[in-house]
């Protein structure tokens, strides 16, 4: 039995294509069903619904054999454990700091004052900002990080933009762009030797599909 971490939204959507390629198709659809574990027209291949800060745990200890997860996913889990064959290219968006309209973000950054940064990216945050030799103070959010720099929780934010219209929205200004981010394909490395020729199959499958050569 092969078991696939997927996150509902975004990231399932544009992994379905790919699964095509391997020959794979969900037989139900995650947003109407309240099963957790869809089956597939492979008897042999299940689909397990978690959060997208799951997928790469689940991956690393077993309770999936791979899985499809963003990079900043990654970075905040540390990779442990995990095989990252491929880049897939999809659910592309980008890490970013933002303001509130009127901050002025650049004179802060210079005279080197503590600036409090709302964000679930941690991780991501701490290094980008020690790169540049700002002192920061990290809030930890799990949600609505638009508020933080409203409500005068927070100096800026560190969070995913994809359109940009939310930050619009909120009276909120893209200042610096931290990283590109776009999900990648990881697999458990035990599954890899015990279940390889059905893994690197499904490997195989996705490599060409994205135009990428095997790995």
């Amino acid at each position: 039995m092969i078991m696939l971490a997927l996150s509902k939204g975004r990231i399932f959507d544009e992994t379905l294509p790919l699964l095509e390629a391997a020959g794979i198709r969900v037989l139900e659809d995650p947003e109407k069903s309240r099963k957790l574990i869809l089956a597939t027209n492979r008897p042999e291949v299940r689909v397990v619904l978690v959060r997208a800060t799951d997928v790469p745990t689940y991956v690393q200890y077993g309770g999936a054999d791979i899985g499809v997860t963003g990079k900043d996913t990654l970075i905040e889990h540390g990779g442990q454990g995990l095989y990252q064959p491929l880049d897939l290219q999809i659910a592309k968006c980008r890490m970013s700091v933002a303001v509130r309209a009127g901050f002025d973000y650049e004179a802060a950054v210079k005279q080197g004052s503590r600036l409090k940064v709302a964000t679930k990216f941690v991780s991501i945050a701490r290094d980008f900002f020690a790169t540049k030799g700002v002192h920061v103070d990290l809030i930890k959010l799990y949600g609505s990080m638009e508020l933080a720099p409203l409500t005068g929780l927070a100096d800026a934010i560190v969070d995913l933009v994809s359109s940009g219209n939310t930050l619009k929205a909120n009276h909120l200004v893209e200042v610096e762009r931290i990283m590109d981010i776009s999900s990648h394909l990881v697999v458990n490395q035990v599954a890899l030797k015990l279940k390889q020729a059905p893994l690197r199959s499904i490997i195989d499958a996705f490599a060409s599909a994205i135009g990428e050569p095997s790995v």
